[in-house]
């Protein structure tokens, strides 16, 4: 079975601190303890919320000696993107026709208003 990247780019976006994460990787390159540093959690949970983020490719992970430096991989929300780009023409033209209808519905009560 072909790994469906879609799927583990959305299910690794699913958590929040994951989210919280990629934010801070958007900034630039941070070790573990860095990353780690907000949250009020172990570094062996936030180690797990890595690796959920490593297999979807969402970061990549380096070695520096002693340093694990952790590095945003955008690829996946690209992807992820691309995909949902798809609907916003459908929700789009929907707040084009609710626009449209509040207009309409705003003209009539400003003609009932007059004189």
């Amino acid at each position: 079975m072909q790994h469906d990247h879609l799927s583990a780019t959305f299910a690794a976006l699913s958590d929040p601190t994951r989210r919280a994460i990629l934010a801070r990787l958007a900034d630039g390159e941070a070790s573990v303890t860095a990353l780690a540093e907000p949250f009020a959690m172990s570094l062996p949970a936030v180690t797990k919320h890595l690796k959920v983020l490593e297999r979807a490719g969402l970061i990549t992970r380096g070695r520096q000696a002693q340093w694990r430096p952790c590095k945003l991989a955008a690829e996946p929300l690209r992807e992820a993107n691309d995909w949902m780009s798809q609907y916003r023409a459908f929700w789009e033209g929907g707040l084009d026709r609710l626009e449209h209808y509040l207009a309409t519905i705003q003209a009539k009560e400003n003609n009932n208003d007059k004189p």
